[in-house]
């Protein structure tokens, strides 16, 4: 009987190697690259994603992109106060949209808004409030908007990178 539960044993473990599933689509493929996260983001975040801290992975994004704004704009506040001056619809410190149109000037405001609401939001829940927890998925959806954001002040000319 010994012998039969280590022969199954056996096979058992070797199980995972067999399927119909073209070997090419067996690259396992990070959720980073699955759901673009930007690179420009600190090594820190993909690490405390490994790690499985979800909710201090998105807090550190977050902490970036505030850190990234404050920095393009030359602002001391942080948080929603910078988001809201920094990308104010008169007078933007950081302009998105030449400015010129309504929806140019409707599009600097909807994404002052999408800045400054993301920090209080989701960015201050996470630096606040003690132990906090997130599901992968939650935390990587939370990257893909900083992404998106970081996105948008790159194809305004403004650098990621810090």
């Amino acid at each position: 009987m010994d012998r039969s539960l280590q022969h199954f044993e056996a096979i058992a473990r070797k199980a995972h190697k067999f399927t119909e599933t073209d070997p090419r689509e067996l690259a396992v493929q990070h959720p980073f690259e699955k759901r673009d996260v930007h690179p420009d983001l600190p090594m820190s975040v993909r690490q405390l994603f490994d790690d499985g801290h979800y909710a201090q992975a998105t807090f550190e994004a977050f902490k970036f992109l505030d850190k990234l704004v404050q920095n393009l704009a030359r602002l001391k506040e942080s948080g929603f106060k910078c988001m809201m001056q920094a990308f104010a619809e008169t007078s933007p410190l950081i302009a998105l949209t030449p400015n010129q149109t309504t929806t140019e000037k409707d599009e600097q405001k909807g994404f002052q808004f999408i800045f400054a609401g993301s920090m209080s939001a989701i960015r201050n829940p996470r630096g606040h409030e003690f132990g906090l927890k997130d599901s992968p998925d939650t935390c990587l959806d939370h990257l893909a908007l900083v992404s998106l954001l970081l996105r948008r002040l790159e194809q305004a000319g403004h650098k990621t990178s810090m």
